[in-house]
């Protein structure tokens, strides 16, 4: 991920405990702190608007700290680089745990800040500041950061958030946590405190592949009648991505996009993302690349008994390049599956798939029979990938005469308004429809999902990643669930007071449909009436107009649209809003569930 950046701070001299906090910030070029007002951080505040001049960082203001740090989670997988977060003390962070799960989950570097009041019990006020203090604030989220820390006194700042800096970037990334104690934070500097040289502070190179593992691999997928690739969280590292592409035209192996990052063009022929149960079936060897679940990506699962079976050979070879064992924890079971395989590497894949490359290069030589056997192969995968989009195509166009917006339609509509643009889906995917039908080939065009599918990550990461493109004219794109919405609508305030350009286009299908097709399953498999899965899931009786909570929260809005006809005109409307105006628009569209 990000290097550390050489010291940027600012020639005036600290007073007090939390301008060296901001001093770190700023040699670390952090540009932006996302945070809901409170009293534990007041003075990291004041030292960031009066100290720091609201410059590098800039205050982000939010309404609830889950936004703050959901920001921060898509500002850092689109720029590459943390940003920091800072929540309110116990019952801020509190709020916050959800956000900080996902980043957990999603292996993604942010910093989060937090305070407390005073650890000296004779300078605590009545009551708030008891009620506010734990004895190791950190406790509360240990579990799923990669390292907490409460520095003890003012000399311990530095190298606390160095560290907390190196250890949130080194991969595999995670979320940091430091708390810092408001005595800290308000006392007076009484001695300079120095700002190490952040240059011998860098995170350690990649981890490299155990080189006889790594020959047994290439060895492998070189004598593979019918290999297949699989991918997942790779393209957290966007230059990886070529690597991808170069190995699986080397080979003419399909690969399987599982989309937790942009791992592989969709225009690529050897693209079958969608439509690989028939290869899955016929597989002898499969490379996964950064698969948290692998066990999932090998195998189906019964909706109504959650029972599991392999799709897959029982003799196919398993090979996985990731870095999943060195960041687990024993309280959340988001390690997956202890799935069996043949060779496990342990490495860093940025690294890993350039020397997995060239030793099959080596392998393959000059065989001319060989290469034509691949051409073949080549060939076939992509008579299919070819026939599968045209199929996905015209399924999503013959949609437009029908009477209702479908999921598909939604996202054909909004993909013909803005492949003209260089976008960014910062958010939603439309049920995997925008990566069926629209043409991705930029690493940076997609940024996944939450990671830990915690509700209500959306629009906050929306916001996160168009700040992370601010200037770029890059076009932030957010499909934009109705009940994620619904737990983070106030997140619409900080898109409009920051005038952050963002197209939000609702998949309003007014239900937790989720939950609602859990409930249909499970009465099939009861036999009970399934009408009944939509009491306690449906959004309606009143439906939620959001086009109206949009505009309270001052987003241009437009909707809620009904009629497919009414659909890109509406559109085009908003696109002109964030294009011209660059301030955020919302349209709010009633599509169908599925």
């Amino acid at each position: 991920m990000a290097k550390a950046p050489a010291s940027k701070v600012e020639k005036r001299q600290a007073e007090f405990g939390s301008d060296v906090v901001v001093d770190l910030m700023k040699a670390f070029d952090i540009e932006y702190a996302a945070f809901n007002p409170g009293a534990t951080f007041r003075g990291i505040h004041d030292s960031i608007v009066n100290f720091g001049g609201n410059y590098k960082p800039e205050v982000i203001f939010c309404c609830h700290e889950e936004f703050s740090v959901a920001i921060a989670h898509g500002y850092a997988k689109a720029k590459g680089k943390p940003m920091v977060a800072i929540v309110h003390n116990i019952v801020g962070l509190q709020h916050a745990s959800m956000a900080i799960f996902n980043a957990w989950c999603d292996r993604v570097p942010i910093i989060v800040l937090g305070g407390t009041g005073p650890m000296d019990t004779t300078r605590r006020r009545p009551r708030i500041d008891w009620i506010h203090t734990a004895l190791v604030q950190g406790n509360q989220v240990r579990d799923y950061v990669k390292w907490d820390d409460q520095p003890y006194n003012l000399a311990s700042v530095p190298e606390s958030f160095v560290r907390g800096y190196r250890i949130a970037t080194t991969e595999p990334t995670a979320p940091v946590y430091i708390n810092y104690d408001a005595d800290i934070q308000e006392d007076t500097v009484k001695e300079p405190i120095e700002i190490p040289d952040l240059s011998r502070f860098a995170p350690p190179a990649p981890v490299q592949a155990n080189p006889e593992a790594l020959r047994r691999a290439a060895k492998l997928l070189v004598e593979a009648k019918s290999p297949l690739i699989i991918a997942d969280m790779l393209g957290r590292n966007p230059k990886t991505v070529d690597s991808l592409i170069e190995l699986a035209e080397l080979l003419a192996i399909p690969v399987i996009d599982k989309g937790s990052r942009f791992n592989f063009p969709n225009t690529h022929p050897l693209d079958v993302t969608g439509g690989a149960r028939e290869l899955l079936q016929k597989a002898d060897v499969i490379l996964a690349l950064d698969v948290p679940d692998l066990y999932g990506s090998l195998t189906t699962v019964s909706k109504s008994t959650r029972a599991c079976e392999y799709v897959t050979s029982p003799s196919v070879k398993l090979i996985h390049i990731s870095m999943n064992d060195m960041l687990v924890r024993s309280w959340a079971g988001d390690y997956q599956v202890l799935q069996a395989l043949d060779i496990p590497i342990s490495a860093d894949t940025s690294v890993a798939l350039p020397e997995l490359i060239q030793l099959c290069r080596q392998m393959m030589g000059s065989d001319g029979k060989r290469k034509a056997e691949l051409q073949g192969r080549f060939s076939a995968v992509k008579e299919d990938h070819e026939s599968l989009r045209a199929k996905w195509m015209a399924d999503a166009r013959a949609k437009a005469g029908h009477k209702e917006i479908s999921t598909a339609f939604l996202a054909y509509e909004l993909g013909e308004v803005i492949k003209k643009e260089d976008w960014v889906l910062v958010n939603g995917s439309s049920n995997g429809w925008a990566r069926r039908l629209w043409d991705w080939t930029k690493p940076y065009q997609y940024l996944g999902a939450s990671g830990g599918a915690g509700v209500g990550y959306g629009m906050s990461a929306a916001i996160g990643g168009a700040l992370a493109h601010l200037g770029s004219g890059k076009l932030c794109v957010d499909i934009q669930a109705d009940g994620d919405l619904l737990m983070t609508s106030s997140s619409l305030w900080t898109a409009a007071k920051h005038k952050i350009p963002l197209l939000i286009v609702m998949h309003n299908n007014q239900s937790f449909y989720n939950s609602e097709e859990h409930g249909i399953e499970v009465a099939k498999f009861r036999k009970r009436p399934v009408e009944n899965a939509g009491i306690g899931t449906h959004v309606d009786d009143p439906a939620v107009n959001f086009a109206k909570v949009a505009e309270g929260f001052g987003v241009h809005s437009e909707g809620p649209i009904h009629n497919p006809a009414d659909l890109r005109p509406a559109l085009q409307r908003a696109l002109k809003v964030v294009k011209e105006k660059k301030l955020p628009a919302l349209v709010d569209v009633i599509a169908e569930v599925r």
